[in-house]
């Protein structure tokens, strides 16, 4: 449930992603709330200025988040963002422990509004192989022996 308080988070994430624009850069933002609604930090998207693939700022906020916030405080917060995260956004948000993303534009209103957003197409991948060779190091990592 979106509350009129998540909308006001919400404007202000859209307002970073403009600014973004007048920046030279891609029009997307994020900023990440603490259980009071209060701003913890802010990023938009670098990609190309940074020359970086990663540089979304859903990710930006999600490595934030798992460097700077203890585990039950992030499962806490809220990460509001102009676009619905991607998958690799996705992933890092989980693995971040972020509690909740609320989001402006849905992917399929992205993808309607900018047609190459969606061409991403899949990369062929083959495995699982060589099982009991990399078994090895995830086993001795996860059970250690002594």
């Amino acid at each position: 449930m979106i509350t009129s308080a998540d909308e006001a988070l919400l404007r202000r994430a859209i307002g970073i992603a403009a600014h973004a624009v007048t920046l030279g850069d891609a029009p997307y933002g994020s900023l990440l709330a603490g259980p009071d609604g209060a701003v913890l930090a802010e990023a938009h998207n670098t990609v190309r200025r940074d020359r970086d693939i990663t540089a979304h700022p859903e990710l930006k906020l999600a490595r934030w988040a798992a460097r700077e916030l203890a585990p039950d405080t992030a499962a806490r917060t809220t990460l509001y963002t102009s676009c619905q995260p991607c998958g690799m956004c996705d992933g890092g948000i989980v693995r971040s422990g972020i509690g909740r993303v609320v989001y402006a534009l849905s992917t399929e209103q992205l993808v309607a509004l900018n047609p190459a957003s969606g061409a991403w197409p899949a990369v062929p991948q083959d495995g699982p192989a060589l099982h009991d060779e990399a078994r090895g190091p995830v086993a001795a990592y996860y059970r250690p022996t002594g």
